[in-house]
Order: C-alpha cells, then sequence, then structure tokens
C-alpha cells in the first residue's frame, strides 16, 4: 500500500490551504484521453497555459494523459486550443497552444498518470495549480499563479512559482544537485525524512524561517538568509521566498 504522510491534513488546513479544484463557472466541456507507451526511464514534459495539472506515478509502462477543455462561452472556441502530443518510446512531450492573435477563454485541465520512474524533465504552467504524486525523478517544476505540491517523490526537484505557495515531501534527492523551491509571493513547506543528510540555504525576506529537525548554524552571508546544516551535511538544499514564510518538518509516513 502506497505511503503517504500524516502532514497532509494539517499542512493543507493551517499552512497553506493548498486548493487544486476544477474550474468553476463551467459553461461548455470537452474530454479525451490517450494512452502511450513510454520506458520507465523515459523523459515526460508538459507546457500548458490555462489550468491545473496533476500527474501521478504507476506501476505501468505507459502514459495516460486525461484532457478537460471548458469554457463559459461558446463551444466553438475550444477548438481554437490544440494540444499537441509527440510520443517516442523514450520521451514524450504534451503542449498547449492557443491563438497568438486572439483573447481566448479556455481552461485546460490534466490528469496523467506517468511510469513511477520517468523522468520528469521540465512540467511548466502559467494560471494554475501543479501536484505530483509519487514519481521518482521529478526534475523542473514551473508555474506562474498557482500553488505546487509534491507528495511521496523523489529527484533533484527545481519547483518555483511567482504567486503560490510550494509543498514539497522530498524521501530522497536524486543525486548531488539536490533540491531548489522557492516562490516570490507564498510560503514554503518541506518535508524530508529526519535523517536526510544537507546542506541548507533559507532565504525569507518578509517572513520568517523554521525548522523542527535539528540543525547546525553556519551563519548567513546575505540579509534574512540562514545557512545550516542537518546531520552530517552533503546535499544540497535551497528554500526561498520573499513574502511568506520558510519551514522544514520531518516527513511521517504510515501505512
Amino acid at each position: 500500500m502506497m505511503l503517504r504522510s500524516t502532514f497532509h491534513r494539517s499542512v493543507l488546513g493551517v499552512l497553506l490551504c493548498f486548493a487544486f479544484i476544477a474550474p468553476q463557472c463551467v459553461g461548455v466541456t470537452r474530454e479525451f484521453a490517450r494512452t502511450y507507451p513510454l520506458r520507465p526511464g523515459g523523459s515526460f514534459q508538459l507546457s500548458n497555459v490555462n489550468g491545473t495539472v496533476r500527474i501521478e506515478g504507476w506501476d505501468r509502462d505507459e502514459v495516460e494523459i486525461r484532457v478537460v477543455k471548458s469554457t463559459p462561452d461558446n463551444e466553438s472556441l475550444l477548438d481554437l486550443v490544440a494540444i499537441e502530443i509527440d510520443a517516442k518510446l523514450d520521451a514524450l512531450s504534451v503542449s498547449t497552444h492557443y491563438p497568438q492573435e486572439e483573447g481566448v477563454e479556455v481552461a485546460v485541465d490534466y490528469i496523467i498518470h506517468v511510469p513511477r520512474r520517468a523522468q520528469l524533465s521540465h512540467v511548466n504552467n502559467i494560471n494554475g495549480a501543479l501536484r505530483v504524486i509519487s514519481s521518482e525523478s521529478i526534475g523542473e517544476l514551473h508555474t506562474v499563479n498557482g500553488n505546487i505540491e509534491v507528495y511521496d517523490s523523489s529527484g533533484n526537484i527545481h519547483a518555483h512559482t511567482t504567486n503560490g505557495n510550494v509543498y514539497v515531501e522530498l524521501k530522497h534527492p536524486a543525486d548531488s544537485r539536490g533540491a531548489f523551491v522557492e516562490t516570490i509571493n507564498g510560503s514554503v513547506l518541506l518535508a524530508i525524512p529526519a535523517d536526510l543528510p544537507a546542506d541548507l540555504e533559507a532565504r525569507c525576506m518578509n517572513g520568517n524561517f523554521s525548522s523542527e529537525l535539528p540543525m547546525v548554524i553556519k551563519g548567513a552571508d546575505r540579509p534574512r538568509t540562514v545557512r545550516g546544516r542537518l546531520g552530517s551535511g552533503g546535499t544540497p538544499i535551497y528554500l526561498g521566498t520573499v513574502n511568506g514564510t520558510v519551514r522544514i518538518v520531518a516527513l511521517r509516513s504510515t501505512i
């Protein structure tokens, strides 16, 4: 049975208040689904503009892509937004394309299953939340207006949003590149194993830093910056925000 952190309820209700819900006041929707083979170590990329993205790892050597287009206006607007899928056995990319010279009020929401060990090399959004669950190889996650949530996952995470909170459960980094988690207007919460050795840098310009894990403070070479060592040190971890708090908690899992 999949492991899940006991922090879910308290984190969502008290600190970050993440929401990952369907669009409101939808007038017309259109759905479709496709499935493509992908080797376990293959790469996956996605680029979206308006809408939520949910990616979940599973124990199949294939990618299942479910897409929901919606608009409060005329159904014909849905035809103006194209979904391009480039599928190979070792690499799969998905792109959402809007007309360049027209303002089209269409949201595109994705629910995607990928092989657990697939490399999520680039997942980009503009207006909408990103959620990743049970992935063993996360790379770059980026949105502008929306939260980023990562559960029960590993990899060299590079998560960045401008207006939103970031919550990351990092079981372990893939290699010495470590993790980079940043927002501008929002808070950062990182849940890691209590025995993970790491060299930490946390920066919060207008907010506070706290850690429930013991750490040795090494000083700060910039204002509002904390540098320290967890355990014996090693894996580099950077956490940053301008307007918000930064917290580190122990990753607790139950069966």
